[in-house]
């Protein structure tokens, strides 16, 4: 029952996903983020005629390709996509710093136009460089928006919805993967003269947000906080909820602009030195490396590859992987609509503990395939339950777990940071993994099956529940684990972080 008028305008403010917020986020995610999911999948299914045309240029230049210089070459081709990734995360805090989120995420689609264009020429002109080189660039647009995007969104959404709307980016790289996987079946694109064309198209949705975006607000909390422009952070804010009384959060967001006074913007190496940062810090170098290194690349880079060595028939293959894609793209979805009933920390774990278990059945069905005929439904079976496991927690959840644990100046450093390793091990999958399937075959699969098992301590033991908190109150929750003390001084607005320096003098943070 409302007591009060004001007490129901804030029931109805909280429950309220506005025209402008929803669209917002589905322009900024199909834009951006669809990109990212696109070219992570759309060399798999050509592979085969891609790697031909690779030798047919390499020999037209009076040379002899042998396979390990082939095995190289397309290894370069699928790890440049995560290094150009690398890179863009490295230019993530000077760009949202200079430019804004939105601005940022404007500029970027120079990254996708200008790769599309050069993967769709390649064939034509005779050059598998171009290809290799246009992975690297289309990897900074993913690499940017893969840490943007979350930013962008996270900050305009309030916070019971922003759990949801966190997950809608890694939603839409799940179906930019399927799209890839689509248009890889051979009657469509993944065929010995469509391929260019295939590879082309990821310039599309960049075109789509460079034409839509601009009419959606900038993110409050940017203008407000590093900007010092109110007014304008007051209108965004009125736009997106969609109601007049905004006070309550401005108020939040001038308790965090007293952060920007006392500290400014924390650079990288700042952030690692900063004594109230120290485990969420940690805590997001450690989800990353899980993510990445638990072996969900190995499954989208090489994905026809891997259900060949299960037994798979050549020619279901491609309709095995997009019916993994499938189910990607269902359980992101469902996770959309879980994270903010069950919690970002139960997902987390739910998904690692599948996530290892998938693996060590994974290992055991392949090694078992030559004696047992059936075995190869068990291994599509392992695939399946892995993607599961991995679209409802790993995935999605990391990357909202940084928008949450970070504040607004140290935000965009710790995106830098959880970007780099987001990327740095990507390209580690994607570079050593063909190498790693050679030599160790079925058992390659224990090390990520170990991987996802110590990160799941991890997230057991340190990582606490964030869900329907403000960014306030999470800082609250890791003050103890870093040993600071926070006091909010209601009267003037001002947040005290209190710890010991190891000298044992008192150190005083003003937020």
């Amino acid at each position: 029952i409302c007591l009060t008028s004001s007490f129901c305008k804030q029931v109805a403010f909280l429950q309220k996903l506005t025209l402008v917020l929803a669209l917002a986020t589905l322009v900024s995610a199909f834009g951006s983020s669809f990109q990212y999911g696109y070219n992570v999948a759309v060399v798999n299914s050509p592979a085969l005629h891609m790697q031909r045309f690779y030798a047919r240029v390499y020999e037209s230049r009076n040379a002899s390709l042998t396979d390990s210089s082939l095995t190289l070459l397309w290894s370069l081709t699928v790890s440049m996509y995560p290094l150009g990734g690398f890179f863009g995360s490295l230019m993530v805090a000077p760009l949202v710093n200079n430019l804004g989120r939105k601005g940022t995420l404007l500029f970027n689609n120079i990254f996708s136009i200008g790769p599309a264009v050069m993967m769709g020429v390649s064939e034509m002109v005779g050059s598998f460089e171009i290809i290799i080189v246009a992975r690297f660039i289309v990897g900074i647009c993913a690499g940017l928006s893969s840490n943007v995007v979350p930013m962008y969104l996270g900050e305009l959404a309030p916070k019971n919805l922003r759990g949801a709307i966190g997950i809608v980016p890694q939603l839409f790289i799940t179906v930019g993967i399927l799209t890839a996987q689509v248009f890889g079946v051979r009657s469509i694109l993944g065929n010995a003269e469509s391929w260019p064309i295939m590879l082309a198209l990821t310039g599309g949705p960049a075109v789509i947000e460079l034409l839509l975006l601009p009419f959606f607000p900038e993110s409050p909390r940017y203008m407000l906080i590093q900007k010092g422009d109110e007014n304008n952070a007051r209108k965004a804010l009125r736009r997106l909820r969609g109601w007049e009384e905004v006070d309550e959060e401005l108020l939040e967001m001038r308790l965090e602009e007293q952060s920007e006074r006392a500290e400014g913007q924390l650079s990288v190496l700042r952030l690692f030195t900063f004594p109230s940062l120290r485990w969420q810090l940690l805590s997001i170098i450690f989800m990353n490396m899980g993510q990445q290194l638990s072996g969900v690349n190995a499954v989208y880079y090489y994905a026809d590859s891997i259900f060949g060595s299960a037994g798979v028939k050549e020619n279901d293959v491609q309709y095995v992987t997009v019916g993994t894609g499938s189910v990607n793209v269902l359980m992101t979805f469902v996770a959309v609509f879980m994270v903010e009933a069950s919690g970002r920390k139960l997902l987390l774990l739910i998904g690692f503990g599948i996530c290892c278990a998938a693996c060590l059945l994974l290992t055991a069905a392949l090694s078992l395939q030559e004696s047992l005929h059936w075995m190869p439904y068990v291994s599509i079976a392992c695939v399946i339950i892995y993607v599961i496991g991995h679209a409802i927690g790993p995935s999605p959840i990391p990357t909202v777990i940084t928008t949450e644990i970070f504040r607004q100046s140290s935000r965009p450093a710790a995106f830098l940071v959880a970007g780099s390793v987001h990327w740095l091990c990507n390209f580690t999958v994607g570079l050593v993994f063909p190498f790693l399937e050679k030599g160790l075959g079925a058992y390659s699969f224990i090390i990520f099956a170990f991987i996802c098992l110590v990160t799941l301590i991890y997230i057991w033991v340190v990582i606490p529940e964030t869900k329907n908190t403000t960014f306030l109150e999470i800082s609250k929750l890791f003050a103890k684990r870093n040993k600071v003390e926070i006091v909010l001084e209601a009267e003037d607005c001002e947040l005290k972080v209190r710890g010991v320096r190891d000298h044992g003098e008192d150190l005083i943070t003003t937020f």
